[in-house]
């Protein structure tokens, strides 16, 4: 490409990059939670692709205004209804050397497939790769599928021959706590590699500068060299290391520090809405509930307990109080920036508490019932506060909450083997697009490539499936129908309660420069450090 190659001790030697030549830049990165692995195609969470993202390349990139542009991929057409064709760059190599072909993609995708995969939900419709020659492949679906290029941005390519060297030809299964290669160690073609792996402690990555991307035309590179990423836990402490310059980027700076960050001189705050929407779901599986005093029957397969319970939060005091103005209230699924987005259907059953205690009466409980509310406490933003906060509001109209708040890993990993009576989750929409949020939450999960792959409280409702089965094939007009009818039916359905958009504040020091993405991902490849 162009760019001399360096070893590890010519980390601060000067180099060139596409605006002249700069110093070797490091940047010391924070947020609150850790990457539960390093394996590619085993956790569709974000805190683990906004590292992975950094080491590996799909396909298809995107910009920072999270439009597609080519990834490894420098062309894609639909050859065919159900076939897609992709052209790949040459002279592409991994990190560890091996040069990327076509059999790399046949084999990722065909990873990414199975099913200790959590990226099943990107290549629901696929049903083979084939090696059409050295670098052009060709992706066939069981059906069409209009927004394939979309899920591709989100799957990773992996190098074959290193993955059969390290017998991790499929995805680590984190429900089992697998110990394999792939959760620390990595093998991209990225901007950056990894150098160091301690978990919970810090993860060292370094500047690629055989990256194709560097050189791109219309891009401007960053001249950052090498990233430090500490997860600090307490909010506190990440910001008294962003203000003391221990900290240059922090990614989820708390909302209560926001004025504070401000109005220090050094330190400058972007904010912005995130393409993600926090809800609670229910178990409505069961036939008895999981936690709680309720013997012989589950009160969440009754519409009118779900609806008490959506009475019963006043999501004005959660948005004043506890997000302090910095959330987008909402009643629907997902928020305006995703296709299919219907601002009709974005109503919420009103703040009511006496309603609630209505309803429950109603539904057989009018003395309550005990439950557990299962939380995070440090992936989403003031998510343990939040769901305090839900806890006391439900507690007040007879349902006694108690709260199970737990870092990332050990919350993902419960849920996960369906542990759970009832749940927040925050949801983002890589795809930019109504189908990838339906089929992920709401699908019944019936063992169909990524049909209800987050479907935690196991809703299932067959008119629901039709019309997500509707989106993945039709087009136009049809498909707008069928997503409209589907938002019908979970505002009045009760599945989840919606709570709010989550807005996405960044606090950097003032000689920092990145791109502020809605999807929460920081492009390290874009950043400047003055």
């Amino acid at each position: 490409m162009g760019m001399r190659r360096w070893g590890l001790a010519a980390a601060a030697a000067l180099v060139t990059f596409g605006l002249g030549v700069a110093e070797a830049r490091t940047v010391r990165w924070s947020a609150s939670g850790d990457p539960n692995t390093m394996d590619p195609h085993s956790q569709n969470v974000g805190t683990v692709t906004m590292v992975l993202q950094q080491i590996y390349d799909p396909l298809i990139h995107r910009n920072a205004d999270l439009s597609l542009r080519p990834g490894l991929a420098l062309r894609w057409d639909q050859v065919e209804p159900t076939r897609w064709r992709f052209q790949l760059r040459q002279g592409v190599r991994f990190h560890e050397g091996e040069a990327f072909t076509a059999d790399d993609v046949v084999f990722s995708i065909t990873r990414a497939l199975q099913p200790t995969s959590n990226y099943g939900i990107f290549v629901d419709t696929v049903d083979r790769a084939e090696q059409v020659d050295g670098f052009t492949v060709d992706i066939i679906t069981k059906v069409p599928d209009p927004i394939l290029p979309n899920k591709l941005a989100s799957v990773y390519m992996m190098s074959r021959s290193w993955s059969e060297r390290h017998n991790a030809t499929r995805p680590q299964n984190t429900r089992q706590r697998e110990e394999m290669h792939t959760v620390r160690a990595t093998n991209g073609t990225g901007a950056f590699r990894l150098a160091v792996r301690e978990p919970d402690v810090r993860t060292v990555l370094r500047r690629n500068d055989d990256w194709y991307g560097w050189t791109e035309p219309n891009q401007t590179p960053g001249n950052v060299t090498e990233i430090v990423f500490r997860p600090i836990g307490s909010d506190a402490t990440r910001v008294a290391a962003l203000l003391s310059g221990e900290i240059d980027f922090v990614l989820d700076p708390p909302l209560q520090d926001l004025n504070r960050l401000r109005n220090a001189g050094n330190i400058r705050v972007l904010e912005g809405p995130e393409v993600r929407t926090l809800f609670i779901a229910f178990d409505t599986h069961r036939d008895e509930l999981l936690y709680s005093d309720v013997r012989g029957r589950n009160p969440f397969k009754d519409l009118r307990v779900r609806q008490a319970l959506y009475h019963a939060i006043d999501i004005q005091a959660i948005h004043r109080t506890t997000m302090r103005g910095q959330s987008i209230v909402t009643g629907t699924l997902f928020p305006e920036q995703v296709n299919g987005f219907v601002r009709e259907e974005d109503l919420r059953l009103p703040y009511d508490p006496a309603r609630a205690r209505a309803l429950l009466a109603e539904a057989g409980f009018p003395n309550g019932f005990g439950v557990t509310l299962d939380c995070s406490n440090n992936r989403y933003i003031n998510d343990e506060q939040i769901c305090q906060a839900i806890a006391a509001m439900w507690t007040r109209v007879g349902v006694r909450t108690t709260l199970k708040a737990q870092p990332l890993a050990p919350f993902f990993a419960q849920i996960q083997r369906d542990d759970t009576s009832v749940y927040m989750l925050g949801w983002g929409v890589p795809t930019l697009d109504a189908l990838y949020s339906f089929q992920s939450l709401l699908a019944t999960r019936n063992g169909a490539q990524g049909d209800g792959i987050w479907n935690y409280g196991r809703y299932s409702n067959p008119r629901m499936d039709a019309l997500i089965q509707r989106m993945k094939t039709e087009s136009g007009e049809a498909r707008m129908a069928a997503i409209r009818e589907a938002l019908r039916i979970y505002r009045e359905d009760v599945p989840h309660i919606p709570l709010h958009h989550q807005m996405i504040p960044w606090a950097m020091r003032s000689n920092i420069q990145i791109p502020h993405a809605a999807n929460n991902q920081p492009y390290f490849r874009w950043m400047v450090v003055n």
